[in-house]
């Protein structure tokens, strides 16, 4: 197998790289590569000026959107967006929701639907894990009743990332109360300003307001908004969360954070030298490295490897780079964390009086504490070696 870029190749990542040279604000880049947090309109901003390009659903089918690219355009794109750093597109839109509309819904849907979420026209969230109902999405509890022409929702959705932003929530709801786990479910569309919504925010370890709660209390949702059958809705969750794993891996964003790590060691002395010069720290860097080439040569063979799993039946494989790739993030994260070693300060996005020191260390300790989540999110670990061990190796 030549896992080899070709001249074409080299040549598109070129583009792509002058692309978000000449486009991207350097604030923007600025605060993602000290890991701060970007505005809504920051965001939608730099959204907007990727779809103006025709870059903002790159990989759906051309007749929505799409570039038409090859696997190898899509993970170079993706892979130099994660280097540069850019904010890469709304994944709970653009890789989510979209591909379950435009693979599972009706033309109304696919016509009102995919143009807005192109444009960021509606911010959405995922509502799939509950109190009781994490990794193991089938215990879902959120009951949609149908009465005529529309569903009630009542219910409680948790981990909601982002739902303070969001105008529409994509959501797994049990439509029928008597069938096994994995059936009965049903994937419903929901806008946040019915009424009988709340949202309240989830303050996590690192300081921050990422995620959310949202209740459901007699929300009244018109039956059209149902993607697909009715109690089909864990076959569509399961086509998502294949996408979505996939794009996990963070390879990119490993790279920018290990170049980050090499630059920041050379300036901060430990005993009288730069933590670079350090045998013990330059073998652990060495490690996370050698694993991260392993990483993305396992995602270069499942990219050659598409297409062989069928429509809606995403390469079991997405597992491995899922555990591996959140794995190194968080070896990334701890590294940073030993490069700063004393030099560590709580984060204030606004302090009264910082020194130079304390600017560039600041982020980097919530950071650290944010990055357990993701062995979790998606899927967490553990069920990720459950999906490998039956579906891969047959067990």
């Amino acid at each position: 197998m030549d896992l080899a870029f070709t001249k074409q190749e080299q040549a598109f990542r070129e583009e792509v790289q002058q692309f978000l040279r000449d486009h991207l604000a350097s604030e923007t880049r600025r605060k993602l590569i000290e890991e701060r947090d970007l505005s809504k309109e920051e965001m939608v901003a730099w959204w907007r000026i990727l779809n103006e390009k025709g870059w903002g659903v790159t990989h759906w089918p051309k007749e929505y959107g799409g570039t038409g690219w090859t696997s190898v355009q899509h993970y170079i794109f993706n892979d130099e967006l994660q280097m540069f750093p850019a904010p890469a597109p709304l994944a709970f839109g653009v890789s989510m929701v979209g591909p379950v509309i435009y693979t599972f819904g009706n033309e109304t849907q696919k016509k009102y639907y995919l143009p807005r979420i192109a444009n960021v026209d509606d911010w959405w969230c995922q509502g799939f894990s509950e109190p009781d109902a994490g990794s193991d999405l089938a215990s879902v509890k959120t009951k949609a009743e149908r009465k005529g022409n529309k569903f009630i929702i009542n219910g409680q959705k948790t981990w909601t990332t982002l739902a303070q932003h969001a105008d529409m929530i994509f959501c797994l709801c049990r439509t029928d109360p008597t069938a096994k786990k994995q059936t009965g479910i049903s994937f419903i569309l929901v806008d946040l300003k019915s009424e009988g919504i709340t949202r309240r925010p989830i303050q996590t370890i690192d300081g921050g307001h990422e995620v959310n709660e949202v209740f459901f209390d007699d929300v009244e949702v018109p039956v059209e908004n149902l993607v697909g059958e009715e109690n089909k809705g864990w076959d569509y969750a399961k086509f998502l969360l294949g996408n979505e794993r996939t794009g996990l891996a963070g390879v990119g964003a490993s790279k920018e954070r290990i170049r980050r790590i090499k630059e920041l060691a050379s300036k901060v002395e430990s005993g009288g030298r730069p933590v670079i010069e350090d045998r013990a720290f330059r073998e652990r860097l060495a490690a996370c490295e050698i694993e991260l080439k392993a990483l993305e040569l396992t995602q270069l063979r499942v990219i050659a490897d598409e297409g062989k799993h069928g429509k809606g039946k995403p390469n079991p494989a997405s597992s491995v780079l899922k555990i591996k790739g959140s794995q190194i993030q968080q070896t990334t994260t701890e590294l940073l964390m030993e490069v700063i070693g004393p030099f560590v300060a709580p984060y204030d996005e606004h302090p009264e009086s910082a020194n130079e020191t304390m600017d560039w260390t600041a982020k980097i300790a919530p950071s650290y504490f944010n990055n357990r989540k993701v062995s979790i999110y998606g899927g967490s670990d553990e069920i990720q070696r459950n999906i490998i061990s039956k579906a891969v190796l047959g067990l």
